[in-house]
């Protein structure tokens, strides 16, 4: 089976949606044991400059359906941002993977030259199809979605960390054994999946 530009990205970025919502069981299990507010966890931040995990968990969802819909040339659609339990945000994951379960290979494979504009903070992107989804779209989709994991405390954390990390490599090595050029005949290495989980992870 050749590995196109689907491939690349609808398979992980179901999995990141779907591990997300395993997180987001165990952070509310977490809460419920310990008799904390829900309301405290979602909107926890681990420092002042960043995003409460109920921004994390828009921001994820955001970045899934926005990818697939511009590598497909389609429009993307805007949810609201109101969110204000963990059952709402499930709804959203699960809202976003219906979406992104509705493009089939055909829609997305070939769109490595495509050209794609969004607007970031108020500054005008623009990319190719390949570059956009190997070198914006999976890092900042899948790398940075571990954070919301030490929303749970310590033995949730490595608990999720686990579930996050474990089911993100399986995904990748069941898709590619590496991130690779999807050019056939320039293939290169450009990230190896981790052997050893980090040390916030242990």
């Amino acid at each position: 089976m050749s590995f196109g530009m689907y491939q690349a990205s609808v398979p992980a970025l179901l999995s990141m949606l779907k591990n997300l919502t395993a997180i987001l069981d165990k952070a509310e299990a977490y809460a419920a044991e310990r008799k904390i507010d829900p309301e405290v966890l979602l909107n926890w931040r681990l420092t002042p400059d960043m995003f409460a995990l109920t921004r994390q968990i828009q921001i994820a969802a955001d970045f899934a359906k926005g990818t697939t819909a511009r590598l497909a040339g389609k429009e993307v659609p805007k949810y609201a941002d109101e969110e204000k339990s963990f059952a709402e945000l499930k709804a959203r994951i699960a809202k976003t993977v219906k979406f992104v379960e509705g493009f089939a290979p055909k829609d997305i494979d070939g769109s490595e030259g495509r050209d794609i504009t969004l607007t970031v903070g108020g500054q005008e992107m623009h990319f190719k199809g390949e570059p956009y989804l190997v070198h914006f779209a999976l890092p900042n989709s899948i790398s940075t979605r571990p954070l919301p994991t030490q929303f749970c405390g310590a033995a949730a954390s490595r608990s999720a960390s686990a579930t996050f990390l474990g089911r993100c490599e399986r995904a990748l090595t069941r898709h590619a054994t590496v991130l690779v050029s999807l050019r056939p005949r320039n293939r290169k290495v450009i990230r190896k999946p981790a052997t050893k989980p980090p040390i916030w992870a242990m």
